[in-house]
């Protein structure tokens, strides 16, 4: 079973991550045949996640996120958000509010985050 803690410190993990670029810490984070679908519309994976903090074309300077809802589903936690977000991508700066939805499923090497999706609002 998942607890709602266990997934808020996971988020806030996750958070602390993409403000640090931290793509080791995202690694261990995102399961391996997660899918996303990225504001643009665009459906990413993990690697492709991780390849942007790589090469440094996403730099999250400011990021307030604000928890909607979440659920616990036994071994999987759906939780929604509303998040500001302020940085740059590929040099271009944006400051923008977004609302995510995000899928925490939990594997005998730990919870892991499998799938959501992000939208401008």
């Amino acid at each position: 079973m998942i607890t709602k803690d266990e997934i808020l410190n996971l988020e806030n993990t996750l958070y602390e991550a993409i403000k640090n670029r931290d793509t080791e810490v995202l690694d261990n984070l995102l399961h391996a045949d997660l899918l996303f679908i990225i504001p643009n519309g665009q459906t990413i994976t993990k690697e492709m996640d991780l390849q942007t903090y790589r090469e440094g074309n996403l730099k999250v300077e400011e990021l307030i996120p604000k928890v909607e809802e979440l659920n616990i589903i036994a071994d999987l936690a759906v939780i929604t958000l509303q998040m500001e977000l302020k940085g740059n991508y590929k040099n271009e700066p944006f400051e923008a509010n977004y609302r995510y939805i995000r899928f925490w499923k939990k594997f005998p090497e730990g919870i892991k985050v499998v799938g959501g999706s992000g939208m401008a609002i």
